[in-house]
């Protein structure tokens, strides 16, 4: 039991189903905004599709889905667009949906003119079409309705009808029992009642050269030829079989599309060989295929019990998807021998090139697979755990020293290549037709992912987190010299080197630069950097193929340049597939070349196969989808698409709706528009389907719209002329009519001011005259101000000469003390009529009487400066109130000792005492002060 389960996950993970598909476009229930099942579809002329859903009518325009409620709120079973009308039947009611101006739908019904003759719940499975006649199809009967003549025929069959099948020329339903019958001129005709087909569920009828070809639930295909019922063998018979079919189709290159309950969708070749098997875990949202239906675009449209899905069976894209995680994230691919090898995080795969063989896993190669390269017909593995060499399903390790990124051939040295390294560069060399290693060299120990040598040995080292290195290998490429790491370019996130065209490139965010052999210094390349302009940059991976283009990956396209044939000069190529679609690992991107114009391109979860000469698409329109405005806080309210709009002045927030009705996985249209009267320029491209013009002012306005699919501007521009007009009080008449008013109000406005103006210079010669009165008296009471200035100024004066008289005085009494002094001394010598002299000064010294009369003087002259200095410092004494006085006389230590009768020593002393009792600061000075006082 053991050896049974081990053999069993061995076998699981060794063999994974590697069919390429083409690209499969899902929509959810919550995308789309509806509910899970969705039980018939249609297209119409402008190619929208529509969807017989649970909830609704549902319409899908390639950018936008619009949901329309049941007209009872029941489920609708069937839609089917004619002409300009687009039929639906639901539970006990049909009817047709016809486009609004403004866009939107409006049903009318067809079951109420006939209410009376619906049975109780009926349900209305299926809608058909021919000439002029739309027919209703229920389990009970068939209601044929004339667009003509707007009238109704019922046909009762004996028993339960089980569907009704449409082909070119004629109507066929089956009943339940009774065989296959055929309307021909209103009537119901027998065209088989074989055991096979009265025993077998028919799911669909299809006109064929020799007749009919039936698609049964459970066994498969018939043909009938005449009266004659045969067998139409296929591949796919023995899972069909068990698949149970519910819905079927022929597409318009004759193949057969068949969705069953169980199994997904098969896709039939007309001869009966399997084209493709798409189920739930090769892509498919669901495995149950409710409804089938194939577009103009020839796109196959899957209704499913949960969801929708767009298979592009026409998309030069082919994908292989992984759901079930075996195969991984696909990080190289290379095709060799025959055999295509693709490289994951779980190992080495193989299976054989354009077959549908499973892919294989290759035993020992368990784990993180980097590169695949081939050199002289020997395939190199890049490992996690080493190098490996692969051939024919088998891998043989060389190395196991360290993990092994790339490889590079040596010049001048054709036996011996390169290998980056975890730690470092090392060497390979062929001895005797075996490829060994030889030897790592010494001197560089960083991690090499990407390098690259030139012809004088040099090697060139981009290290995502340190930035760019060079240096120098011996002759005998095992040890590495003249050491040099580059600070411009910087280091970057998923930066990347390459070699091409002989030119060594570097890659990062800030743009791609090209090295200068003889300057050995990077330059940037204005063309290969254009590709990550306008923030378009998500990973720097350069790819050269082996045709000798070099691939580039940006945020919305995958960039090729090719030498021209003509000039040196690169020649750039665009795919428009965004990176959000491809699903690559960033950083990691990688495409291998596997003809002359295909590649491969891996994914996180498998991998896509592109044929760069099928990058062409039919020409698409571009439309206006919905013209909204809204006023101020208020809901939008859609108007009229084919006609002018005219909007008030305050539904001046206007919205416009536009879409491609395409429907690719992997292209997106992208847009640009241009508001006349509002903008100058083109916005830029950017993919949004809507935009918004908010508080426009009043004026004639032209919406323009175009768009680019697939790297080509589509020839048409819809565009939509609008006005918003002006509020009712700017409106023309509103500017006669205030025009009038102003002259109006000129005119008795002029005449009130010229009576006005009468009073006004009346009153006012009056004033005058009153005013001169006044003007006179005033001028006489400032004649009598300033003259009592003029006398307040001699008194000032008076007083001022006063004081200088009093030092004068002052002075004279000093000078008979100095007198008095000497004759002391002369009268101590004996001198005795000196006495008499000295009695006669003493009586006319008079100090105390002086320095009265001086500080009467001093305060008439200088407005009680004593007793403002005395109110500040009440500690003052009468002595340094005096000395305060001279110093506001701004009189020196020399000039005042005279006045107290004392040395200049003793002055300063007074001075300073006297600064102290003020408690003045060392910055202050005491004659500042004191004038200030």
């Amino acid at each position: 039991m053991k050896t049974k389960i081990t053999f069993l996950l061995f076998f699981l993970c060794a063999n994974v189903f590697s069919q390429e598909l083409p690209p499969i476009v899902k929509y959810t229930p919550n995308l789309y905004g509806a509910a899970n099942q969705n039980w018939m579809i249609s297209q119409s002329q402008n190619q929208y599709v529509f969807f017989a859903n649970n909830e609704g009518l549902l319409e899908f325009n390639g950018s936008n889905w619009q949901l329309y409620a049941s007209p009872n709120e029941t489920i609708i079973r069937s839609v089917k667009v004619i002409d300009n009308r687009i039929y639906t039947g639901c539970y006990m009611e049909f009817g047709f949906w016809t486009r609004q101006s403004n866009g939107s739908l409006k049903y009318t019904s067809l079951s109420e003119s006939i209410k009376g003759k619906i049975l109780d719940d009926e349900h209305f499975w299926n809608i058909l079409n021919y000439d002029q006649w739309v027919i209703f199809q229920s389990l009970n009967r068939i209601y044929i309705y004339d667009t003509k003549l707007r009238t109704f025929k019922i046909i009762t069959p004996d028993s339960t009808i089980t569907k009704s099948y449409e082909t070119s020329n004629s109507i066929y339903f089956q009943t339940v029992n009774g065989g296959l019958f055929e309307l021909q001129s209103g009537k119901a005709h027998l065209v088989s009642s074989s055991p096979i087909l009265k025993n077998n569920r028919i799911i669909n009828v299809f006109a064929i050269s020799e007749g009919l070809l039936i698609q049964t639930q459970l066994n498969g295909y018939y043909k009938i030829i005449g009266t004659a019922v045969s067998k139409f063998i296929t591949e796919a018979d023995s899972k069909i079989e068990t698949s149970s079919v519910y819905s079927s189709l022929i597409l318009s290159d004759g193949s057969y599309a068949v969705g069953t309950v169980s199994h997904g969708v098969f896709i039939l070749t007309k001869e009966g060989k399997l084209k493709y098997h798409i189920s739930q875990n090769k892509g498919l949202s669901n495995n149950t295929a409710l409804s089938l239906f194939e577009d103009v675009d020839n796109n196959l449209w899957v209704g499913l019990d949960n969801g929708i899905n767009c298979i592009n069976l026409q998309s030069p894209i082919q994908s292989y998807t992984d759901d079930t995680g075996a195969l991984g994230t696909v990080y190289t691919t290379k095709l060799h021998n025959g055999k295509l090898y693709v490289g994951t995080n779980q190992g080495l795969f193989y299976k054989n090139y354009k077959t549908k063989d499973d892919f294989k896993f290759i035993a020992g190669t368990k784990g993180q697979v980097w590169s695949l390269f081939m050199y002289k017909g020997t395939l190199f593995c890049g490992h996690d755990t080493g190098t490996f060499i692969i051939n024919d399903g088998s891998a043989k390790c060389i190395f196991s020293q360290s993990g092994t990124w790339k490889f590079e051939p040596m010049p001048k040295h054709e036996n011996m290549l390169l290998q980056g390294n975890y730690y470092g560069i090392s060497v390979l060399e062929k001895v005797n037709d075996q490829w060994v290693f030889r030897n790592k060299i010494k001197g560089f120990n960083y991690s090499s992912r990407y390098f690259e040598v030139t012809d004088s040995q040099e090697i060139y080292v981009s290290h995502e987190y340190k930035g760019i290195f060079r240096f120098q290998l011996d002759n005998t490429l095992s040890k590495a010299s003249s050491f040099t790491a580059y600070s411009n370019p910087a280091k970057g996130r998923y930066s990347s080197l390459i070699k091409f065209n002989n030119q060594i490139y570097y890659a990062y965010k800030e743009g791609i630069f090209k090295l200068n052999l003889k300057t050995k210094q990077f330059n940037k390349d204005q063309l290969l950097s254009s590709v990550f302009e306008k923030d378009e940059y998500t990973s720097g991976k350069l790819i050269v193929d082996d045709s000798n283009k070099i691939w580039l990956f940006s945020k919305n396209y995958i960039h090729y340049f090719s030498l021209s044939k003509l000039s040196s000069q690169f020649r750039k190529n665009v795919i428009p597939i965004p990176s959000s679609l491809t699903n690559s690992m960033l950083g990691f991107e990688n495409i291998s070349q596997t003809s002359n114009s295909e590649y491969l391109i891996g994914t996180t979860d498998g991998f896509y196969s592109i044929n760069i000469n099928d990058m062409s698409f039919k020409s698409y329109l571009v439309g206006i989808t919905n013209v909204g405005a809204n006023k101020l806080n208020e809901e939008t309210i859609n108007f009229a698409i084919n006609e002018e709009g005219s909007f008030a002045y305050d539904e001046n927030n206007i919205t416009f709706g536009y879409t491609v009705p395409e429907y690719n996985k992997y292209i997106n249209a992208e847009y640009q528009y241009l508001l006349e009267g509002f903008q100058d320029e083109w916005s830029d491209w950017n993919s949004k389907t809507t935009v918004n013009f908010k508080n426009l002012p009043p004026g004639d306005y032209k919406f323009k719209v175009r768009a680019n699919f697939a790297n080509t501007t589509l020839q048409n521009i819809a565009a939509y002329n609008f006005t918003i007009s002006k509020p009712w009080y700017n409106t023309n008449l509103a500017v006669i009519i205030y025009f009038l008013l102003f002259l109006s109000a000129g005119h008795f406005i002029n005449k009130a001011y010229l009576n006005y103006y009468r009073k006004q210079r009346e009153k006012l010669i009056e004033e005058n005259n009153l005013l001169l009165e006044i003007q006179g008296l005033e001028n006489e009471k400032q004649l009598m101000k300033l003259k009592n200035e003029q006398l307040s100024q001699d008194v000032d004066s008076k007083n001022r000469e006063l004081a200088v008289s009093t030092m004068s005085l002052n002075s004279k009494n000093e000078l008979l003390a100095f007198i008095k002094d000497d004759l002391k001394k002369t009268s101590e010598s004996g001198v005795s009529n000196v006495k008499s002299v000295i009695t006669t000064i003493n009586k006319n010294i008079t100090e105390e009487d002086s320095w009265s009369i001086f500080k009467e003087a001093f305060d008439s002259a200088d407005k009680d400066f004593l007793k403002r200095i005395k109110l500040a410092h009440p500690s003052l004494t009468p002595n340094d109130l005096r000395l305060c006085a001279y110093l506001r006389l701004n009189l020196s230590s020399k000039e005042v000792a005279p006045l107290f009768n004392i040395s200049v020593r003793s002055v300063e002393i007074k001075r300073y005492r006297l600064r102290k009792k003020m408690d003045l600061t060392h910055e202050q000075g005491l004659v500042e002060y004191i004038m200030e006082v």
